[in-house]
């Protein structure tokens, strides 16, 4: 390391001796670098009025810069809320039916078969039964009936097998006179003898076009 200190030519870049006062290349002065200490401003001086006012000037600085982020952070977000929702609308927006081509027609779409009717169940025989045991058929009527005398029959559709038999029930006293018929919800029929006004009355049990008619005697009271 030289003992004397080297300076640079702050003009043509050459290197000399800090003793000379001019370059020997180019002849440009060597400029002494002062050794004072700059002295210090009253703004930063704490407990002056300049220094408080400095420091006021920060905070008013640092709160708008950071009100400027708060800002470009929320303007960021509503960008980016604004577009996913317009992409969610884009891929639910339904899809228009493609145009004929060729002048094609659309395919027709067939209607279901409809069901073939359910056949109507066979009736061979029909029998009316009074209290369920007694048969009261043609040839085994119920001879008589009293005035004031109310009895329940029932009709039995053979053959057994057929499922909820739906039983018709008609009377020749069509004006109730002299024989009343109630249907029951049990399915039986109450009839009432209330007068003997017409001597006999037929009572007739219909289903699945078979039918059966019995005779029913009317008489006074005894």
């Amino acid at each position: 390391m030289p003992l004397i200190p080297q300076v640079k030519c702050r003009r043509c870049g050459a290197t000399f001796s800090s003793l000379r006062s001019r370059c020997p290349n180019c002849g440009t002065r060597v400029v002494a670098q002062s050794s004072r200490t700059p002295g210090t401003t009253p703004g930063t001086v704490r407990g002056t009025a300049a220094n408080s006012r400095a420091e006021a000037n920060v905070r008013w600085q640092l709160a708008f810069g950071l009100i400027l982020v708060a800002a470009v952070i929320l303007a960021v977000i509503v960008m980016v809320t604004t577009s996913l929702d317009t992409i969610d609308n884009a891929s639910i927006r339904p899809t228009a039916t493609p145009a004929l081509i060729n002048n094609q027609q659309r395919p027709e779409v067939e209607a279901a078969p409809t069901p073939p009717p359910t056949p109507e169940p066979k009736v061979e025989q029909i029998k009316i039964l009074y209290m369920n045991t007694k048969d009261l058929t043609p040839e085994n009527a119920w001879p008589t009936m009293r005035v004031g005398e109310a009895i329940n029959v029932n009709a039995v559709v053979y053959p057994m097998d057929i499922l909820n038999p739906v039983v018709e029930w008609s009377c020749s006293d069509t004006d109730g006179t002299s024989l009343q018929y109630t249907l029951n919800s049990d399915g039986t029929v109450t009839l009432t003898c209330v007068s003997a006004e017409l001597r006999n009355v037929q009572l007739t049990a219909s289903c699945y076009g078979t039918s059966v008619t019995i005779t029913i005697y009317l008489r006074e009271a005894a």
